[in-house]
């Protein structure tokens, strides 16, 4: 079981930049690294909240469950 974070996709589906995103939601171009990797325990829904805002995109555009 695993959840896949597909941030960067649809970043670049919208052609913003993670330095611009960072600053628009408040935290740090590193732990947005660390997101877009898939290698944190967890997510906020205040900062998930604000990623959707920002991309204007639903949560299940970022993330997805893959039973493998």
């Amino acid at each position: 079981m695993a959840i896949i974070v597909n941030l960067d996709v649809v970043m670049a589906q919208r052609k913003v930049r993670s330095k611009d995103l960072a600053v628009a939601i408040g935290i740090t171009e590193a732990n947005l690294s660390l997101l877009k990797r898939g290698k944190v325990k967890g997510v906020r829904f205040e900062t998930l909240a604000a990623i959707c805002h920002h991309l204007q995109c639903q949560p299940g555009d970022i993330l997805e469950y893959s039973d493998d």
